[in-house]
């Protein structure tokens, strides 16, 4: 017995010392705090000459560690570190189930001690690494991959990991995994065009929804939506083979130009905007030589549309019963269903005839928002982002899930995307658009949860963010992540320096924490705010923790645990330039 309980308060304890008990490096250690009704466990937090104090963790049932406390010791309890058999316990150490756990790093309080976690508790919950720059996120999340796939007598071949790349560190750690496990395999995908090594990344843009569009187009009002909606389904009315296609098309074109008749503006404006619009968007039965019938002899459209002496269309009627007769009373205007391919050229076409359907060209503030969005379009389409778009294959969304993890006759585990070749609001868009397509996919998928899927995003900060989406979407698709998706089996694996910066949301929906030395006051701040389970002590801890070590704690560990991960072997390219080398080579 180490002393005598004197103080309760909360759930923290004071402890008199005894006088003939050995008081050397006792902190962070953990004590039993038992009764012949109890039986708590807790972690020492501070000495002084007379006193210690113990902030409790949690209770042990039947044998069994629960976090959290919902009594409190007695004063008469008795009060005993734990001993090594009984650490095991809490650490997962006596775990034989090779499947059941994993290897996470050693005890910087218990002689390295190993230190498991349990894998279902780990994985199918959401995860998060925080911690300064250089202090060991990255190689951790090599590391703990590498413990999953480097496993001999156990490789978990339907695991699937997709990796939001940053910097394009972790092709290193991950390349050679075939060589543990022949049925293991890694995929990289890479954003720089003018590297031949790697598979690019692409994004077909018909399995895209409106949504995905509107983050393509960087929407930022909800007035913006109806025309990119418009256009969405004009691509449809333009692309889609159907029977009566050009039925459709020749009344959607015939109303728009019927628009522009009565439109007020001048003959000539009118006569202009006319063959503008036909010059581009005709079909076989109408265009600009389509026969007009009158009474005695047959004209050109375009001959109607002469403008006489007076300044005056003087067929004006003549024309306006023409193209009355193309319209159709219903005609059905959907989005695409992702059935056909089609391009962001398709999508320029459909969006410029868009601006002209919608009558937007009257209205100088819509046509502003509006054309803003036309020249995303075109800037992409005009830049080398357009590569991302050039599919030479159909695919449904199914099949192109399947092409990702994929390779040769093997599936992939690990798929890498290395975005480093990109700038930010493009790696936003591709990080937004594939969490998207995964979460759509197992969302769809008839057994639900059958293929797990985890998204490591790496510099989480820079995609998982408060932004404008709930406003003008009305949803994150990260936060809906964090949210729905444990129950579809997607889940997020964040990894960040600026846990300020993450969205808060996100943040609180996540069960596991890894979380190395910040010292940066906001961060530490929006930690003890935002992550369940912290206490004051745990982040009095994270201030001064050592470069790969780390304070584990959430549902995969019973209990926070100060824990030193060994270094990833292969590591990625992550490290510090060495300056020293550099300059004096």
């Amino acid at each position: 017995m180490i002393g005598e309980i004197t103080e309760i308060f909360n759930n923290k304890i004071t402890v008199l010392k005894a006088n003939d008990v050995n008081y050397k490096n006792i902190i962070n250690k953990y004590v039993k705090i038992y009764s012949d009704t109890s039986f708590f466990v807790g972690e020492i937090i501070g000495i002084n000459k007379t006193n210690i104090f113990i902030n409790l963790l949690g209770e042990i049932r039947n044998n069994k560690f629960i976090s959290g406390v919902n009594t409190k010791p007695d004063f008469d309890s008795c009060v005993e570190l734990m001993t090594e058999d009984e650490i095991k316990i809490l650490f997962n150490s006596s775990s034989t189930s090779s499947k059941g756990s994993l290897y996470l790093g050693k005890s910087v309080v218990y002689n390295n001690l190993n230190i498991f976690a349990n894998i279902n508790s780990l994985f199918a919950n959401h995860l998060v690494v925080l911690g300064n720059t250089g202090s060991g996120k990255s190689c951790a999340m090599a590391r703990i991959l590498q413990n999953i796939f480097y496993k001999t007598d156990c490789s978990p071949t339907n695991a699937t990991f997709f990796i939001i790349d940053a910097y394009g560190e972790y092709a290193s750690a991950f390349s050679m995994i075939d060589g543990v496990n022949k049925d293991l395999c890694y995929k990289n995908y890479i954003s720089d065009f003018r590297d031949a090594s790697s598979d690019y990344i692409k994004i077909p843009l018909w399995l895209l929804s409106l949504d995905d569009i509107c983050i393509l187009l960087g929407v930022t009002k909800s007035t913006q939506i109806p025309i990119v909606e418009k256009a969405l389904k004009l691509v449809n009315a333009f692309k889609k083979e159907t029977i009566n296609k050009e039925e459709t098309i020749n009344s959607i074109v015939a109303s728009s130009l019927l628009d522009i008749l009565i439109n007020g503006k001048s003959a000539a404006q009118i006569r202009d905007q006319i063959f503008s619009v036909l010059s581009r968007y005709n079909t076989p039965s109408l265009n600009l030589e389509s026969p007009v019938f009158v009474p005695g002899y047959t004209r050109p459209l375009k001959q109607c549309l002469i403008i006489d002496d007076t300044g005056k269309i003087r067929e004006m009627e003549l024309v306006i019963n023409f193209l009355e007769s193309f319209i159709k009373d219903k005609i059905e205007m959907e989005l695409p269903d992702g059935s056909y391919q089609y391009n962001l050229s398709d999508l320029l076409y459909a969006f410029d005839f868009a601006l002209i359907d919608e009558g937007i060209l009257n209205n100088e503030d819509i046509y502003g928002l509006s054309h803003e969005l036309r020249v995303r379009i075109a800037s992409i389409l005009e830049g080398e982002y357009n590569n991302f778009f050039n599919l030479n294959h159909y695919y449904t969304k199914e099949e192109f899930i399947n092409f990702l993890v994929t390779k040769g006759d093997k599936k992939a585990q690990i798929i890498n995307l290395n975005i480093n070749n990109v700038d930010d609001r493009f790696a936003k868009i591709i990080a937004k658009i594939y969490a998207k397509l995964l979460f759509d996919y197992a969302k769809n998928d008839i057994e639900r949860a059958s293929m797990p899927i985890h998204i490591i995003l790496e510099e989480a900060h820079r995609y998982v963010q408060n932004d404008h989406d709930v406003d003008i979407l009305g949803y994150n698709i990260f936060e809906r992540i964090a949210k729905e998706g444990r129950k579809y089996g997607v889940l997020l694996d964040l990894i960040s320096q600026r846990p300020s910066e993450l969205s808060q949301t996100v943040l609180s929906q996540c069960n596991n924490f890894i979380i190395f030395k910040i010292t940066h006051p906001a961060d530490l701040n929006y930690i003890k705010s935002v992550v369940p389970y912290i206490e004051e002590d745990m982040i009095d801890k994270i201030k001064s923790l050592q470069t790969g070590t780390c304070l584990c704690f959430g549902n995969a560990v019973k209990l926070p645990i100060l824990t030193k991960l060994d270094l990833a072997s292969p590591s990625p390219s992550s490290s510090s330039p060495n300056i020293e080398e550099i300059w004096y080579r």
